[in-house]
């Protein structure tokens, strides 16, 4: 599942927590049950939100049972029964009920064949037993009773029940447009239960039956094709019946009820098809071209063919997260699949492009192969997201998925050397431990742990690992120990060393390069070599009785720029480095470590930085330099001067690197009077960057214009005349309806402008929001309205985001945007403090949690202090760690300006900042 959502530049990421929706304390299920297969027939009301279910369950007990226990929420059940053949053994199909009619495809019970009543009892009678239910809401269990021992082997439950569409985007829930209300599922992690009783944990797999009886007008679409669709039981109804599904967990089971509508094509000799609702189906076409070209890539680097018979790819108005990897049956939410190919954004179409790279991914790893349970989450998330810019990059290899690769690396390491940080594994037993496990963690630093390591054992090598991998266990459960092992096997390398040292202990190693001798390199083996040290790094400012010592250390494969690659394991060892030339000691920017160096070997770095490294590289280094200076290891002037040097750098997301740390340090250590200096000095010092670059071209380079408008926008911050003007011209334009000839110059004039906009300027943007049927373009002009400045304008957006005209799962980004932006920041937390009712009615499984996470950006004790006075009175749920990590941000940030002030006014004295 893709849980993050991209707000223009970088990730925004969606942990699955609740606010508002009541504590979820749910156990681990008792053993001695093995489901195998489930038959479901769902019948959903969407007009009333309700839904009604039947369905058999086949278990096989592993030793004679009273009771049975599995897993449900807000299930109202009815009458429960439970079948066992008096010739127990007879026949493979023994216990099978009644009710249960022939399944189209199987051959027996084992197989799901076809067999009806009277083959499914041949040799014995069947008897059936009532059960008494009794829930255990907190643990989202339902313990069936009965008054006579089930025996062990072969048991067939039979359950009744009604449901409720809720909406909060989980489990069997209601979407809806202004045309009509459509049913769809989400059921990771732990949401399946809110559709049907189950045994609900990632190991008990089982096949699937699964029949939907809906309205005449509508249609479904599930995991696996469709077999069958009759008329009836009902007027006005019919039933569509689909194929079994291969063995899976239930978090992946998927059914979709509405009028979507589809293109379609084929890859591999699989049917795929990008369903959307009807007025925006035209937008589904790039994404269904990223999903043929994936597939066919992906049969080729797994060596297993796609593991379904289709593949179907569907666009959600409401959902929660990003996307999700339903086996067969991919959900998105509609900025996340749906793009217009010929006029959307350069970022829209990565975006679209890395989104089905990842989930398609899932359908091997994680579909096909499980986690054994939710603690190794991050083999599942850590690969695909590797994957995903793997895969993209493969397809689109101008589109510098390097540099993003090196962008979202320096955000996860900074995240991970925060003390409230947590290992890659980590233990969860309820439904809120896991949900914090969906985390950048999870995610982004298992991802980069991954890279690192096909990085050092390489491409070919790595691959061949990840196929036996997948063919030891498909259709099963694994572990990391299983993904390591294998890896290892094929390598001949240490890799369960170096993975289990990151996957199982918190925390960033620091690599400190020095010179082996005062005269210059040593010699090791016959070649040059430095001293490398390593010990942990922490953003953190240092607490009362720290002594600063190493507590971890790190198996790290260090792969030098010009040399090769080798594993570092002590505290302190020796690297071979090129006998000529300087010292980068993270090659390509693909380690999961800060790197520091002598000053000589620093200053080396910096008279090469635009002719000896790549962007990406140069990205690790901006990075590298940026979180030392924070950690009280380097000057804000000395990282200035860095930015300096790459002021004419050709590469967007170098400079848009460069430049947003310039921002942050307007926010987060200039004064008001030293925000001005500097500015001052960025208008003096890129002002002749933007303007060698011209107006836009025809045929120009993204990465041209891309670049004209990360300048274009720096200087607008930064408050040159001649930019704004530009600016508002531009504006005013595009208000008029007149086409822009650079687009992504006009989304940065709207971004300056919307800062002082007025009434009127907002409110056509809200139309825009509520209006387009692009949902990039809605998505952009939603994000907008938190721009503007005004007090009354603030607030506007703030009412807005919690009414009623305002979708869930876009509530919760506004006020974030609002806490995070400095010039909204306090009306927003006052706002938030006054309205908290209000936001929990709004709230999704997301909300609460992103909310804290905002105020982390707050940089005042006065603030802290509030922040945590606030949240200890309204806790929310799953949102612990992240209260942690905003208070570890919110003291970086105070030590940050206390002792950086002072260096940035001296670095201003110095560089005529006036």
């Amino acid at each position: 599942m893709l849980v993050r959502m991209r707000l223009r530049r970088g990730l925004l990421a969606l942990g699955l927590v609740c606010v508002g929706c009541g504590g979820a304390w749910a156990q681990r299920l008792p053993s001695g049950v093995r489901p195998e297969h489930y038959s479901l027939t769902i019948t959903p009301d969407l007009a009333k939100a309700r839904f009604s279910g039947t369905e058999t369950i086949e278990v096989v007990l592993e030793q004679p049972a009273r009771a049975i226990t599995l897993n449900a929420a807000e299930i109202e059940f009815g009458v429960v029964r439970a079948w066992v053949s008096a010739g127990r053994g007879a026949g493979a199909n023994a216990g099978v009920p009644p009710l249960r009619a022939a399944r189209s495809g199987r051959d027996d019970a084992s197989k799901g064949g076809a067999g009806g009543r009277d083959d499914a009892f041949v040799g014995g009678e069947e008897s059936a037993q009532t059960a008494t239910v009794a829930l255990d809401e907190k643990k989202e269990q339902a313990t069936l009773t009965f008054a006579r021992e089930l025996p062990a082997g072969p048991v067939t439950l039979e359950i009744a029940y009604t449901g409720t569409l809720n909406d909060k985007l989980r489990g069997f829930y209601l979407s809806k447009t202004k045309a009509r209300n459509y049913g769809v599922t989400q059921f990771e992690a732990t949401d399946a239960r809110r559709a049907f009783p189950c045994f609900d944990e990632p190991a008990l797999k089982a096949t699937f039956d699964v029949t939907l009886v809906v309205d005449l007008g509508d249609t479904v679409i599930a995991n696996t094709k469709l077999v069958s669709d009759s008329p009836g039981p009902a007027a006005g109804k019919h039933t569509l019946k689909f194929a079994t599904t291969p063995k899976m967990s239930t978090y992946l089971v998927a059914w979709i009820v509405g009028d979507f509508e589809c293109t379609e094509g084929k890859s591999d000799g699989v049917p795929i098809r990008a369903c959307a609702t009807p007025d925006k189906v035209e937008l589904t076409k790039f994404a269904l071209d990223v999903a043929k070209w994936d597939l066919h890539y992906y049969d080729q680097y797994f060596g297993i063919k796609y593991p379904m018979p289709k593949l179907d790819m569907v666009a959600i108005p409401d959902f929660e997260a990003g996307a999700m990897e339903n086996f067969g049956c991919i959900t998105y939410r509609e900025t996340e699949m749906l793009v217009d190919a010929k006029n959307g954004t350069l970022t829209a179409l990565k975006d679209v492009s890395t989104t089905v790279a990842h989930e398609m991914a899932h359908q091997w790893f994680g579909d096909l192969v499980t986690p054994q349970w939710w603690d190794n989450l991050w083999l599942n998330e850590g690969f695909a997201t590797w994957m995903e810019t793997k895969a993209a990059a493969k397809r689109e290899p101008k589109w510098d998925y390097a540099q993003d690769d090196a962008q979202d690396l320096n955000r996860i390491l900074d995240e991970d050397a925060s003390r409230t940080t947590r290992p890659i594994r980590a233990k969860a037993e309820t439904p809120s431990e896991i949900n914090e496990l969906f985390d950048d963690i999870a995610y982004g630093k298992a991802g980069a742990v991954i890279g690192m390591v096909e990085n050092w054992v390489g491409e070919e090598t790595f691959r061949r690992g990840v196929q036996a991998y997948l063919a030891a266990h498909e259709y099963g459960n694994a572990t990391a120990e299983d993904f390591w092992d294998a890896q290892t096997k094929v390598s001949g390398l240490p890799v369960d060393k170096v993975m289990r040292s990151f996957v199982e202990q918190p925390g960033v190693p620091l690599l400190t390069v020095s010179d082996s001798t005062h005269d210059g390199n040593a010699v090791m083996n016959g070649a040059p070599s430095v001293v490398v040290t390593q010990r942990p790094f922490l953003l953190s400012v240092p607490v009362s009785g720290e002594d600063g010592k190493a507590r971890e250390s790190w198996t790290v494969p260090v792969c030098v720029k010009g040399g090769g690659c080798q594993v570092v394991s002590q505290d302190t060892g020796k690297l071979s480095v090129p006998a000529a030339g300087f010292v980068y000691a993270n090659a390509g920017d693909k380690g999961y470590y800060r790197t520091d160096y002598s000053p000589a070997q620093l200053a080396a770095i910096g008279q090469n930085v635009e002719t000896g490294l790549t962007p990406a590289e140069r990205i690790g280094l901006l990075s590298d330099r940026w979180a030392l200076m924070r950690a009280g290891q380097g000057s804000v002037g000395g990282f200035l001067d860095l930015v300096l040097a790459v002021k004419q750098d050709a590469d967007p997301t170098v400079m848009d690197i460069a430049l947003g740390k310039v921002e942050a340090i307007k926010t987060q250590i200039a004064t008001d009077e030293d925000r001005e200096r500097l500015n001052a000095v960025v208008r003096r010092e890129f002002a002749g960057a933007f303007a060698a670059l011209g107006g836009p071209r025809k045929h120009e380079r993204d990465d041209h214009a891309e670049l004209r408008e990360t300048l274009f926008e720096e200087l607008g911050r930064a408050k040159d005349p001649a930019v704004l003007e530009k600016a508002e011209s531009l504006t005013q334009a595009i208000f008029a309806g007149q086409k822009a000839a650079d687009p992504m110059m006009a989304d940065a004039a709207i971004a300056l402008s919307t800062v002082h906009g007025d009434t009127a300027m907002y409110d056509k943007l809200k139309r825009v929001s509520e209006n387009s049927g692009d949902p990039d373009l809605r998505q952009a002009a939603l994000h907008a309205l938190t721009r503007f400045t005004t007090p009354v304008l603030v607030i506007k957006t703030l009412e807005y985001a919690v009414s009623d005209g305002m979708r869930s799962q876009d509530s919760w980004t506004l006020i974030a945007l609002l806490l995070e932006r400095p010039e909204t920041q306090d009306l927003a937390w006052e706002y938030v403090q006054q309205h908290w009712a209000a936001i929990g009615k709004k709230s999704t499984a997301s909300s609460g949690a992103r909310i804290v996470e905002a105020t982390g950006t707050f940089c005042s004790a006065g603030k802290r202090d509030e922040v945590t006075s606030f949240f200890a009175e309204h806790p929310v749920d799953s949102a612990q760690r992240a209260l942690a990590q905003s208070i570890d941000r919110m003291n970086a940030c105070i030590h940050l300006r206390a002792t950086q002030e002072p260096e940035l006014r001296r670095w201003l004295d110095s560089h005529g900042g006036s």
